[in-house]
């Protein structure tokens, strides 16, 4: 839809608008649409839009309290050129989500933290044309037949939407931001969800190309400790990233992305996960990262690791180091493979080295709560042992979680492929 176009339907449907400056919008609506078909342009800068409305206005002698004014041109400009009411809060970088709950109702997480906001849109129609105009720019729908959709901003931002007849509370839209510069390891050092220590051991493991699950709720910061993790892959390797929404953020040159694709309007050309990491194997990757896991693709990923693909990096939702496994378990059986549980377990115990399970806490907190390595089988049981792990020990006056990471104390055995790599990490790093 061009500007011009987008600025018509606002226009158009100004009539619901209350406040107090109804008319005055709607009249410099109709200028602004009428100079840009006098001018026949399909584009402009947000300096052109601003410029052009404080123009207008002084064209018509409103006179206007200077927060009035700027409230007004940056409506129009958030309309035109934004996501409507919610693009102030987008560009917050204080606030990492955004829920929309139906055209009267927004809440955001700042500082970890879920607080309610005064944004409101117009109506359900309003919010239904910021929807549209999101998924159309990564070329997805949302439509009666297809209700729900996950889609992107162009900063990475992740974007989930579902409209009725599914969400009864009229359309919803939820936005997981993240930062235009990524978080580095140096950053989650000092936000407290890990020590240089930790840091220092999973650098290695990444550098010695161990497989790696990072497990965790949802907002217990997977994907930012992924993208952290995969900075330690070399320069020299060839990297392949598979996400059904593109949100890793990798700093090597030699990256190649790719993205799940949605049927069309007939129910074809949909192209899953499972396809992607299939067709990446004959790529010729050195490393293979799945933003996350979530069916028949956990089958393609072991068998990955299994035959020469070492160094690969995922995440899985789960409540623990147990529950991930019991989860990657049921996700290789979603791939229609008729296997025994305990040939599935045998997989995963040789595919499989490293599980970090990340946790939100009571605070807001993202942290490391362990980190675990994969030993092998007892029986028909996949054993594990902890080699780090998070201690609470309790709330500060200010509600702040108190606590502090330590080792166990337990050499993990892949420690062994350290050394023959060039990799010089202290043992004693796991003194408890």
């Amino acid at each position: 839809m061009s500007l011009r176009e987008r600025l018509e339907r606002t226009a158009a449907d100004s009539s619901a608008w209350t406040e107090p400056h109804q008319a005055l919008k709607n009249s410099v609506h109709r200028h602004l649409i009428e100079e840009l078909g006098r001018r026949g342009v399909s584009s402009v800068s947000q300096d052109e839009i601003q410029g052009e409305v404080a123009r207008i206005l002084d064209g018509e002698n409103q006179l206007l309290a200077r927060d009035d004014r700027s409230r007004l041109i940056n409506d129009i400009v958030h309309e035109a050129l934004g996501y409507g009411p919610i693009e102030p809060v987008i560009r917050d970088a204080t606030i990492t989500e955004v829920m929309v709950n139906g055209a009267g109702q927004v809440y955001i997480e700042q500082f970890g933290k879920l607080r309610p906001t005064d944004v409101r849109f117009r109506d359900d129609q309003h919010l239904m044309r910021i929807i549209e105009k999101i998924v159309a720019g990564v070329g997805r729908r949302i439509d009666e037949s297809q209700p729900y959709v996950d889609a992107r901003l162009p900063d990475g931002s992740r974007v989930n939407a579902i409209i009725p007849p599914l969400a009864l509370n009229g359309p919803c839209l939820t936005i997981r931001k993240f930062s235009r510069d990524p978080f580095t390891d140096a950053d989650l050092i000092q936000f407290g969800t890990l020590t240089p220590e930790i840091r220092d051991l999973l650098s290695a493991c990444v550098r010695a190309r161990l497989n790696v699950l990072i497990s965790g709720g949802t907002g217990s910061g997977k994907t930012t400790l992924l993208n952290v993790l995969s900075a330690f892959v070399p320069e020299t390797e060839r990297v392949l990233t598979i996400e059904d929404a593109a949100e890793l953020q990798l700093k090597q040159a030699h990256w190649v992305r790719l993205e799940t694709r949605p049927p069309n309007i007939e129910g074809k050309g949909q192209v899953t996960q499972r396809d992607l990491v299939r067709n990446a194997l004959r790529m010729r990757p050195d490393r293979i990262i799945v933003g996350e896991v979530r069916g028949g693709e956990a089958l393609d990923m072991l068998q990955a690791m299994n035959t020469g693909h070492d160094g690969s990096l995922t995440t899985v939702h789960a409540n623990s180091p147990r529950d991930a496994l019991a989860r990657v378990e049921t996700m290789v059986l979603m791939a229609g493979m008729d296997l025994p549980s305990r040939a599935i377990r045998e997989q995963m115990a040789s595919a499989l080295h490293l599980l970090i399970h990340t946790a939100r806490y009571s605070d807001g907190t993202r942290k490391i709560a362990k980190v675990s390595e994969i030993t092998g089988m007892e029986g028909d049981v996949i054993t594990m042992q902890d080699i780090a792990l998070f201690s609470p020990t309790g709330l500060s006056p200010e509600g702040r979680v108190l606590g502090q990471h330590t080792f166990t104390g337990i050499r993990p055995r892949f420690y062994d492929r350290f050394k023959p790599m060039g990799i010089d990490l202290p043992v004693t790093i796991f003194l408890r």
